[in-house]
């Protein structure tokens, strides 16, 4: 049994609280843990019960600090150069806030100082051209997600160093045929709250029986 404090959090408690952490400290994670994140994280549902999936557990602080450049390279392109836009709020298109920016370039800066990194990879992937192929890995990802809120570790799901694929690939020995999924570091959080993240209201979003058909509470 791991020798750790884990919150007694019912299902929803969990859902609700928990946000984005991207303010990590380089406290060390015990390896005991990182094995119950991902033995959560497996028992999700993936399509046909393939289990394509992989996992790369990235402590070696070369690898993190060359990802973490190709990293700020795709920060950059979706966001950083749109940093005054977005901070004015002059940027109609930002989903962000100013808040959330800079909390987003926070990480773009130090993400290589989370302690954990976890690469998930979906094996036989690399040619399709299906829109719904990572849906077989979100599911685990998110289970990690929550299974690391347990513990009091923060997580993001992050896929922006994605404009270099072929360098993540070659560097960490990932299959030809495998395509990453997502990068979520962890860490301990340094900085916020778990609270719940702010969405539209769900009925803005909700049709039933066909699309525009509202239903009132």
């Amino acid at each position: 049994m791991v020798d750790q404090t884990i919150a007694s959090l019912n299902v929803f408690e969990a859902l609700h609280s928990t946000p984005a952490r991207r303010y990590l400290s380089k406290k060390e994670i015990p390896n005991e843990i990182i094995w119950e994140l991902l033995d959560a994280a497996i028992r999700a549902p993936s399509g046909g019960n393939s289990q394509g999936w992989n996992w790369i557990i990235l402590k070696d602080q070369e690898k993190k600090n060359q990802i973490s450049e190709w990293y700020r390279e795709g920060w950059h392109l979706a966001y950083g150069k749109r940093r005054q836009a977005i901070m004015d709020r002059s940027d109609s298109s930002d989903t962000l806030g100013p808040r959330n920016y800079l909390s987003a370039e926070y990480l773009a800066n130090h993400i290589q100082d989370a302690p954990i990194w976890i690469i998930g990879t979906l094996r036989n992937t690399s040619d399709s051209r299906n829109p719904r192929t990572g849906s077989s890995i979100y599911g685990a990802v998110q289970n990690l997600m929550l299974a690391a809120r347990a513990y009091g570790i923060g997580s993001t799901l992050t896929t922006l160093y994605a404009g270099h694929e072929e360098d993540v690939k070659n560097l960490l020995g990932i299959p030809d045929d495998a395509t990453t999924m997502a990068l979520i570091p962890l860490g301990y959080p340094d900085k916020g709250k778990w609270s719940q993240p702010k969405r539209q209201a769900v009925e803005e979003v909700t049709y039933w029986d066909s699309w525009g058909n509202v239903n009132e509470r």
